[in-house]
């Protein structure tokens, strides 16, 4: 297993410290919700986890909670509430929110608050070994006593020009260890006086604490590689004179809404609780691993609806029906391609790309009747180890192969789908596939196996009765526009005297002329088959299929005209976009139906 190490730049074999595999991830600071970009980090260092656990190493995971920073200072006091009490609402949510995600719990969970003797004891560790220095109740990291400051970030101090702003300090790269109680804000009492920690100590103190000397892994955003990351590493070395502090850190890409990162600062983000109002936790977390974790990701409705699709598939290969045949492909090649994959600097886009080709094989041999069953469960142990949960077939409705936001869609577009076939006459055909009045046994529909007791059932007899005596001409297996005319007056005047059926709305338009000629001609044969009324269910498939393509037609804004050219017809824009959602939805319609 290789991975790629941001202190050396390359990839290195992966070889721990010890057993367990010690695993230490930056934490949030809990001023506001989390959002998708925070996600994406811990769904990232997640799967990492989950497979060091897969290839048989035990992990020791630790994640901090940042409970004391001068942006919640700031939101509380803005709400009127303790700090502590922000912090404790937020860290719930948090909580929360990785739950629904599946992410896997962190062994321990420090508090920056609950921390801050160990806190002390590093810091004043540091002062007495010449790294760092009080000034007016601040202490300061004397940067310029740490030779070997920027070795993460491979720069020299004279390039860094990010710096904390402090007139008492010896050089303006001198970063804060320990802050002066100002009012107003939380303190502890300190060899200082009163106060409160800087934010990169903590990491370094609890890391320290809870893993000791040297970790195996450090993980978090590239945006903490400098100044955080680059801190922790001169604080903990400095106090234990140990190096490497960390064996290998990974820095994962950060999310973007747009051409900047995500982040509460700039205001520019989605929260996880809105994300998991439109997408399932196994759409989100195909929408970040399918993406290298070192690589940016900008977050897009386009690139989410795609994961959700894609984790349906994955859903519905992992639990269709096989035959009884033998197994007709070899399991392990998956497998394989998956580890390797992951072995390679954990390689979660090329591990689904495993993941789908093993799941095209799975309906590849369902639909030959051979058995998929132990393909099946291992599509289903290799996702486990990406936090995929793909749950059974018998726990899917619309509810989830359909995000809210699709719902919504989906139906305002069945009532218009709706509206367009009925005024075509399709809304025939819409009770003539009803399966309850098709008799057992035969693939015919008779009029006399409609029931009539319901009263769309008299509309159907009615109607179907009209159209019948418009066939029954001389050329039968033929419908002219004449007749469809007919039949559009026919029913159009059998409404007017009060049968209840009910007639097209554009009866007048050239188009649905053509449309209904069409599906004429199609189904016209089959109704007269075997010497009585009936349309077999294959015609009726025909027929359906036929509505389909008028809608898309009509959608497109063309009609086909044989082989030449297409007739382009003015259409609203309102109709474009159901035109642009059947194609999106299409995949799942089909899948789901």
């Amino acid at each position: 297993m290789k991975v790629y190490n941001t202190l050396s730049g390359q990839k290195e074999e992966f070889v721990p410290v010890g057993d367990p595999v010690r695993m230490y991830v930056c934490g949030v600071t809990p001023y506001s919700d989390c959002h998708i970009g925070h996600a994406m980090s811990y769904i990232i260092f997640d799967a990492i986890r989950r497979y060091l656990e897969f290839r048989g190493y035990r992990v020791k995971y630790v994640q901090n909670f940042t409970d004391v920073d001068d942006k919640i200072i700031a939101r509380a006091n803005a709400l009127g509430i303790p700090t502590t009490e922000l912090a404790e609402g937020l860290i719930s949510q948090y909580f929360a929110d990785m739950d629904a995600l599946n992410i896997k719990r962190a062994d321990i969970y420090p508090r920056a608050t609950e921390e801050v003797p160990k806190i002390i004891e590093v810091i004043d560790g540091l002062i007495k070994k010449g790294y760092a220095y009080e000034a007016e109740g601040n202490v300061y990291f004397r940067v310029a006593s740490f030779a070997q400051y920027g070795k993460l970030g491979h720069r020299s101090i004279d390039e860094m020009i990010v710096c904390e702003v402090g007139t008492d300090k010896e050089h303006p790269m001198d970063f804060a260890l320990w802050k002066a109680a100002k009012p107003d804000e939380p303190w502890w009492q300190s060899p200082w006086g009163r106060g409160r920690p800087g934010w990169h100590i903590e990491c370094s103190a609890m890391s320290l604490k809870y893993l000791g000397d040297t970790i195996d892994i450090h993980g978090g955003g590239q945006d903490l590689i400098f100044p955080h990351h680059e801190n922790e590493i001169a604080q903990a070395e400095a106090f234990t004179g140990v190096a490497p502090f960390v064996k290998y850190w990974l820095h994962n890409g950060l999310m973007q809404l747009g051409e900047e990162k995500m982040s509460k600062s700039l205001g520019n983000l989605i929260t996880v609780k809105e994300a998991l109002e439109s997408y399932s936790a196994d759409a989100i977390r195909l929408f970040v691993l399918s993406s290298h974790y070192r690589s940016p990701l900008t977050y897009s409705e386009e690139g989410l609806e795609a994961a959700h699709r894609g984790a349906m598939r994955l859903r519905l290969a992992a639990h269709r029906q096989g035959g009884d045949g033998p197994t007709a492909f070899e399991v392990s090649v998956y497998r394989q391609r998956f580890i390797e994959a992951m072995d390679d600097d954990f390689n979660t886009a090329q591990a689904i790309a495993a993941l789908f080709d093993l799941a095209t094989e799975i309906n590849r041999a369902a639909d030959e009747s051979h058995s998929v069953e132990e393909a099946q469960k291992e599509l289903i142990k290799l996702a486990r180890v990406l936090g995929l949960t793909l749950p059974p077939l018998q726990t899917i409705a619309l509810d989830v192969i359909l995000s809210s936001q699709e719902q919504k869609r989906f139906t305002d577009l069945v009532d218009a789908i709706r509206d367009e076939l009925k005024a075509a006459g399709a809304w025939l055909f819409r009770f003539l596939k009803h399966r309850n009045r098709i008799s057992e046994g035969t693939d015919i529909l008779n009029l006399s196996d409609i029931d009539i007791s319901h009263p769309e059932g008299q509309k159907l007899q009615a109607a179907a009765k009209l159209i019948l005596t418009n066939l029954n001409s001389a050329d039968a297996q033929e419908i002219s526009l004449a007749q469809v005319r007919d039949v559009q007056s026919i029913m159009a005047s059998s409404a007017n005297n009060g049968d209840g059926i009910i007639p097209p709305e554009t009866t007048t338009d050239p188009d649905l002329v053509q449309f209904i000629t069409s599906v004429m001609e199609t189904v016209g044969p089959a109704l007269d088959a075997s010497g009585k009324p009936g349309v077999s269910e294959e015609q009726l498939k025909v027929f359906f299929d036929e509505a389909k393509s008028y809608l898309a037609w009509k959608t497109k804004g063309e009609i086909p005209k044989g082989d030449k050219t297409s007739e382009v017809i003015p259409w609203g824009a309102e109709t474009r976009q159901a035109h642009e959602l059947v194609v999106s939805l299409e995949e799942k319609i089909e899948q789901y139906f």
